[in-house]
């Protein structure tokens, strides 16, 4: 059979995504998201696994969004149950910008709970995108189990994402406010503090929340340090 120029681009655009060179592999999936072909989609979900290059692991979730989602779906649902940290939360990365909610029974509790930070952070704004109507609350009660959880960004990803969710969350945030962790009550109240007024910085509303707790607040009690009516 006579290779044609079509199967040349395919063959030159896989090796750009292989190549040494950052930049080449930048280009490379440019290439193949500007002219998808479903050559490309093992390749690319391949890539996201171990690539190291955020900018560049950016431009293959974009290549794989201008593919066929009955061809990508099933390989990034695989890929979330991957040993690779990288593999599981690339892939919750890319299902959360291809917006699917038959990807939704892919969004488990373990993934949502993740001891790596970044793949739990992916999971938590996939499950906001992903989650089916009504389901909400049953989302937020295992996110409110996160609070108080790692560094400051991925407590404002948690946040974040609570937030997302609107009102259902309250009940779920009462339920950490009462903890006997004083920085998982500090983080749910600097979340409550966020619902109620999206312009407040996290950072003012974590510290506010902090000095509340030291002082002796209670689920009773807002971010403010005022009583709930």
């Amino acid at each position: 059979m006579a290779i044609t120029e079509q199967d040349t681009d395919v063959v030159r655009a896989l090796g750009a995504l292989e190549d040494g060179r950052a930049s080449v592999r930048l280009r490379g999936a440019m290439a193949v998201g500007t002219a998808p072909d479903p050559r490309f989609v093992d390749k690319l979900v391949e890539r996201c696994a171990i690539e190291p290059e955020f900018f560049v692991r950016d431009m293959l979730t974009w290549a794989l969004t201008r593919h066929p989602v009955s061809l990508t779906l099933p390989l990034l649902v695989g890929e979330v149950r991957s040993e690779r940290a990288q593999a599981r939360s690339q892939a919750l990365h890319t299902l959360s910008k291809i917006g699917d909610r038959r990807a939704w029974p892919a969004i488990t509790r373990s993934l949502l709970t993740d001891a790596d930070d970044e793949v739990a952070r992916s999971a938590w704004r996939t499950a906001v995108v992903l989650v089916p109507e009504g389901e909400g609350s049953a989302l937020a009660a295992v996110l409110a189990t996160q609070l108080g959880r790692g560094e400051r960004q991925t407590q404002l990803s948690l946040s974040r994402a609570l937030v997302a969710l609107g009102e259902v969350i309250g009940p779920a945030l009462d339920t950490a406010t009462a903890s006997p962790d004083p920085g998982t009550r500090a983080h749910a109240l600097a979340t409550r503090r966020l619902l109620r007024d999206p312009d407040t910085g996290f950072e003012f509303a974590i510290e506010e929340a902090k000095r509340v707790v030291a002082l002796g607040g209670t689920a009773g009690r807002d971010d403010t340090g005022c009583v709930d009516r």
